[in-house]
């Protein structure tokens, strides 16, 4: 609807269960709920704390909390500049549809350019078709020449054991 009043906030350490349903609603839209490690002392530590190390916001429809979005900053050292990374974008079902996930993406593209970033990224998975429906309608485009790899867990404490040559 053209005429929904939808406002983007800073989320503030008093957001923090909020935060935390909309990531728990967010891992279930994406069939992995198992995998929430997250609480709120550990979302009060690294998005509020002393050095944060993401930042979230939110969007409301009409007063209400509808979506949020979790980013941070990268540095691109072949532009020598920074980038935002959006690790999450959620909106709920029963406010999709009207605008608060553009709103979001908005938001971040405005933090963006006034921040000096080059560039402004996020992943999104291969079976989401809708969602990459909306980015590409947005003008955003894949980048396929690269492969995402990570560790984490067992992994990546094994790594960190390893002692240097």
């Amino acid at each position: 609807m053209a005429d929904e009043r939808i406002a983007i906030r800073d989320a503030v350490e008093d957001d923090v269960s909020l935060l935390l349903r909309f990531i728990q609603d967010l891992a279930s839209y994406e069939k992995r709920a198992h995998a929430v490690a997250a609480n709120e002392a550990s979302l009060l530590r690294h998005l509020f704390g002393p050095t944060p190390r993401a930042h979230a916001v939110i969007a409301e429809i009409h007063g209400r909390p509808a979506g949020f979005a979790v980013y941070f900053y990268t540095f691109s050292t072949f532009a020598g500049r920074p980038g935002l990374y959006l690790e999450d974008l959620f909106v709920l079902p029963d406010c999709r549809g009207r605008g608060a996930g553009k709103a979001l993406l908005k938001h971040l593209a405005r933090k963006a350019v006034d921040e000096g970033c080059g560039h402004m990224k996020w992943s999104v998975l291969h079976w989401n078709t809708s969602s990459i429906a909306f980015y590409e309608a947005l003008g955003a485009h894949a980048i396929d020449d690269w492969t995402v790899y990570g560790l984490s867990g067992d992994a990546l404490d094994k790594l960190a054991e390893l002692s240097p040559l």
